[in-house]
């Protein structure tokens, strides 16, 4: 079973999606499972999860909409206010959604201490006696409070998108690499292989400035616990669906198939646990 952990769905607006700026021209116009279906059968994928782009449940519902109506859409990591006060009942309100597996703020626009707060992190381990995931979606400066975070919450699986976003485009590497090796200590984190193609140099990336940043991962979270992911259609800033993936396998291809077949796809159905 080969699963795309993280890729998004979109119906373009220029005002809700203003982080899509104008030198993004090629992302600023809808993105629709019609879209990604055909490249994840011509690339041997078997379903893919969606991930929120837009903070609202909203999004929630539209993508739960899609994962209904296509079935390769495995699994939904939507989004909810986790500081509510109401945060039980709203979470309720989804408890016959089998496909919604998880949710994801936009992290790595806040300051670091706002995952230290107090209501947010009730809202985590509320998350966990709940059976969701979380996805966390930070920079590298983000690092220290992710490992605050963690030692607090030992009951909520986790994931890190994107493997923190590290300075790959400047060639930066030590204090990403410390900083994720103590994060990689706990147990119930597990790490994207995603969305590195565009935090490389957009018009002129060589996989070779990526492998070290891999190599890193792979050697602290293991095959156990690395989830293959395009971070379709935002990878297009950068690469096509297959070069992107092709960055991955070339990489992984030293490993042995069972671990192989965990990265891409075993992990994320184990983890989030998709129908």
């Amino acid at each position: 079973m080969k699963i795309d952990a993280h890729q998004h769905f979109w119906e373009f607006d220029p005002i809700r999606d203003a982080w899509i700026t104008n030198d993004m021209a090629v992302l600023r116009r809808d993105f629709l499972p019609t879209d990604l279906q055909p490249l994840l059968q011509a690339n041997g994928f078997d379903g893919c999860v969606a991930v929120q782009a837009d903070q609202s449940e909203e999004e929630t519902v539209f993508l739960l909409g899609h994962a209904a109506r296509n079935a390769f859409v495995r699994g939904v990591v939507g989004w909810i206010d986790l500081r509510a006060n109401d945060l039980e009942a709203r979470l309720e309100k989804w408890s016959d959604e089998r496909k919604l597996c998880g949710f994801r703020h936009i992290l790595q626009g806040e300051e670091p201490e706002f995952m230290l707060e107090r209501h947010f992190l009730r809202g985590l381990s509320i998350l966990g006696k709940a059976g969701y995931t979380y996805d966390i979606l930070v920079f590298p400066r983000h690092l220290n409070a992710v490992e605050k975070m963690l030692g607090m919450l030992d009951n909520q699986l986790f994931v890190i998108d994107h493997i923190a976003k590290p300075y790959i485009r400047a060639g930066l590497i030590e204090d990403w690499e410390r900083d994720i090796r103590k994060v990689a200590q706990f147990p119930n984190v597990y790490c994207k292989v995603s969305g590195l193609v565009t935090e490389a140099s957009l018009t002129d990336w060589k996989p070779e400035d990526i492998y070290p940043y891999l190599e890193v991962v792979l050697d602290t979270f293991g095959p156990d616990r690395l989830m293959y992911g395009s971070d379709w259609p935002v990878c297009l800033l950068a690469a096509g669906y297959e070069q992107q993936l092709e960055v991955v396998e070339s990489f992984f291809s030293r490993l042995s198939a069972g671990e192989r077949r965990r990265i891409e796809g075993l992990n994320a159905m184990d983890f989030y646990q998709l129908v």
